[in-house]
């Protein structure tokens, strides 16, 4: 009875799973992130125009270029951070950056062999490259 119990919880799990592997993700959240990323790069100089303007009494009117250095490094930093959330949408799909299941599933399987008894265990998934699938 209690094997059946946990085959049935076992297979409510893996039902799960599988939906949250095969819900699509609305397009919309992407590309509402893209588009506001991309004006806040574009409007990000605008920004440190006026700030850097009121220093250039103190430090000369050259220090205004730092508008440039400045206005890049942020916007990288912003658009990094959305393709960090881009490549992190679907984590089943079996990418250099996703969740290795394959592994982890293994090593599940040689755990339950190991505690039937089993001899013959299949080896451990290695990584390639130093990542693991």
């Amino acid at each position: 009875m209690a094997l059946e119990n946990q085959l049935k919880e076992l297979y409510e799990q893996q039902g799960k799973c599988e939906r949250i592997k095969n819900f699509p993700y609305p397009r919309q959240f992407s590309s509402i992130n893209l588009y506001f990323t991309n004006a806040l790069c574009v409007l990000l100089p605008l920004g440190f125009l006026g700030e850097i303007s009121k220093m250039t009494e103190k430090f000369g009117e050259y220090i205004i270029w730092l508008v440039i250095p400045f206005s890049l490094l942020i916007g990288w930093v912003f658009l990094v951070l959305e393709q960090v959330g881009e490549s992190t949408e679907n984590p089943f799909e079996g990418c250099a950056n996703d969740i290795p299941i394959t592994q982890i599933s293994r090593n599940i399987e040689i755990d339950l062999r190991e505690m039937l008894g089993e001899k013959d265990l299949p080896p451990a998934i290695q990584p390639v490259n130093n990542i693991l699938m």
